[in-house]
């Protein structure tokens, strides 16, 4: 089932969402239905906060045949390089919009899978950059957070043209 997707500057992704303790029926259909709500879109992430839900779950999906899903239930960087990386973002909260953001180049991630077992992986490049995207969104941040307030107003200011063409447009 498709979820409506939240945008930005709505107060959800504003908010930190609660850890998920027990696996249910009802996390693995908010887990199927935010990766369908994801892959309509089109996106390669998606943070429960984006859908309205303030739980502590991510989907994530970077490949070119869209067949390499991942669910990270409460997931938690636990290490990150020093050497940073610079990536052009967007968000499926911002629609349109796209900013660089300096982030670690490599993290270390603990999460849940949907079995509950505990996992860990290291991610570099664009899996790194995504990861932490979603994790932020999962602590009531957005990309545009990390860039510096002039760029930040900037990024806002953007932000609503793209919105004003789109309701000329539609």
């Amino acid at each position: 089932m498709l979820l409506p997707i939240v945008q930005y500057p709505d107060p959800v992704l504003a908010a930190t969402a609660e850890p998920i303790d027990t696996i249910t029926d009802e996390i693995r259909e908010l887990a199927a239905n935010m990766a369908e709500t994801m892959y309509d879109a089109p996106g390669v992430g998606l943070a429960a906060n984006q859908v309205g839900v303030l739980k502590r779950i991510v989907v994530i999906d970077i490949s070119e045949e869209r067949d390499e899903l991942l669910t990270l239930i409460n997931p938690e960087v636990v290490e990150a390089s020093d050497e940073l990386c610079e990536y052009e973002e967007g968000c499926l909260s911002l629609k349109g919009l796209y900013e660089k953001v300096k982030r670690p180049d490599e993290v270390t991630v603990r999460y849940m899978n949907l079995d509950g077992e505990t996992r860990e992986f290291t991610a570099t490049g664009l899996l790194a950059v995504c990861v932490q995207h979603e994790i932020d969104h999962l602590n009531g941040e957005v990309f545009i957070d990390h860039l510096s307030k002039l760029k930040k107003d900037r990024a806002r200011t953007k932000l609503q043209k793209i919105r004003r063409n789109e309701q000329r447009n539609a």
